[in-house]
C-alpha cells in the first residue's frame, strides 16, 4: 500500500486562522508518502524507517503491531509520538493491523524536513488514510492547531480554509496570480516549532477583541487580486495587523529594511518560509543576506 500527502503554505491568516479567521493556503509539490510492506513472518514487529529528500534514514523504530509498545528507536520522543499517533487510530479504528503478521513501514520526504512545509501534517494525513479515519480528527487529537495543513495535504488546489465552529472547512478556489513570475518563497534558516507558537499565540492579548473579520476580507481581496501592485498593499497591511495582534515588528522591518519588494512572513513568525514580491534581482538580494534558499511561485506550488 502507498500513500502520499501535499506539503503546505499559509498565505494568509497565520496565526487568526486559530480563531475563525478565512485563510488562504496553498499544498506545494513537495510531499511525503507512506509505504506499507506485509512480510511473510508473523512476530508481530513493525519496522519504521523515516527517509529525508536525500536518501537518507533520519528516524527508525521497532514497535509490537498489536500494543504499539516500543522495542527500540533512533529517537524514543519521535517513537512516542509515532506511538500515540497510532494507539489513537487503533482507538478510532479497532480493525486497525488486526493481523499477526510484520510490516514494514517506510516514509519518503521530497522536501528538507526543516522547511516546515508539513513533515507532520503529511503524516498524519498518510496514517489516517492508511488507518480509514478522519485525519482532521487525528490532527485535532495528536497536534492540535487549526488543521489547514491536512486541507492542503488532501487538495491539489489553492483552497481558502476557515475553521467555522471548530469545524474545518476548505473551499477550492482558482488562485494563479498573473504576477506569479514575480513571487518567491525564502527560507530563513531556522525551522519554527508550530506548537510552541500557537501556545504562545494564545497568550497574546486573550481579552482583546481580534481583528477577524478584517483579515478575513484581506484574504479573499488577496486570492482574486489582479494588481502586483495591489497585492503588495494587501500583504503590508496584513503584516501590520498581525505585528499588533502578536506583538512583533515586521521582519521587513528587522531584517530586510533595504529590499525593493514586500515581504510577508508565513505560518509561525521568525522562521520558515517568507514571501517576497521581486523581480530577476531578488535571489542575488537574499542570497548576499546569506538566505540560499530562494524558491520562484512555479517550482514550488501546485
Amino acid at each position: 500500500m502507498n500513500f502520499y500527502s501535499n506539503g503546505k503554505l499559509l498565505i494568509t491568516s497565520e496565526y487568526l486562522v486559530l480563531d475563525g479567521a478565512k485563510s488562504l493556503a496553498l499544498p506545494t509539490k513537495f510531499g511525503q508518502n507512506l509505504c506499507i510492506k506485509i512480510s511473510d513472518t508473523c512476530n508481530r514487529i513493525l519496522t519504521w524507517n523515516s527517509i529525508d529528500n536525500n536518501g537518507t534514514k533520519w528516524f527508525s523504530c521497532k514497535m509490537n503491531t498489536l500494543s504499539f509498545a516500543v522495542v527500540s528507536s533512533s529517537d524514543k520522543k519521535i517513537a512516542l509520538t509515532l506511538q500515540q499517533i497510532l494507539l489513537e487510530v487503533k482507538k478510532v479504528n479497532p480493525k486497525f493491523l488486526q493481523f499477526d503478521y510484520n510490516i514494514n513501514v517506510t516514509t519518503n520526504l521530497t522536501f528538507n524536513k526543516n522547511w516546515g512545509l508539513g513533515t507532520s501534517s503529511t503524516l498524519i494525513n498518510n496514517i489516517a488514510n492508511w488507518g480509514n479515519i478522519n485525519a482532521f480528527d487525528l490532527q485535532f487529537k495528536i497536534f492540535g492547531g487549526s488543521a489547514y495543513d491536512i486541507a492542503c495535504a488532501q487538495n491539489n488546489h489553492p483552497i481558502l480554509y476557515q475553521l467555522d465552529t471548530k469545524n474545518p472547512k476548505a473551499k477550492k478556489i482558482d488562485f494563479n496570480p498573473l504576477f506569479k513570475e514575480q513571487l518567491y518563497f525564502v527560507y530563513l534558516n531556522k525551522k519554527q516549532n508550530s506548537r510552541n507558537a500557537i501556545e504562545k499565540y494564545k497568550k497574546y492579548n486573550t481579552n482583546a477583541k481580534k481583528p477577524i473579520t478584517e483579515i478575513s476580507n484581506i484574504t479573499n481581496q488577496i486570492s482574486i487580486e489582479k494588481s502586483l501592485i495591489n497585492f503588495e498593499k494587501l500583504l503590508k497591511e496584513h503584516e501590520n495587523i498581525i505585528a499588533k495582534v502578536i506583538d512583533m515588528q515586521p521582519i521587513q522591518k528587522t531584517l530586510f529594511k533595504d529590499y525593493f519588494g514586500q515581504i510577508k512572513s508565513l505560518g509561525a513568525w521568525g522562521g520558515d518560509f517568507i514571501l517576497a514580491t521581486g523581480n530577476k534581482d531578488t535571489v542575488h538580494y537574499f542570497k548576499n543576506k546569506g538566505f540560499e534558499t530562494v524558491i520562484p511561485y512555479s517550482k514550488i506550488i501546485l
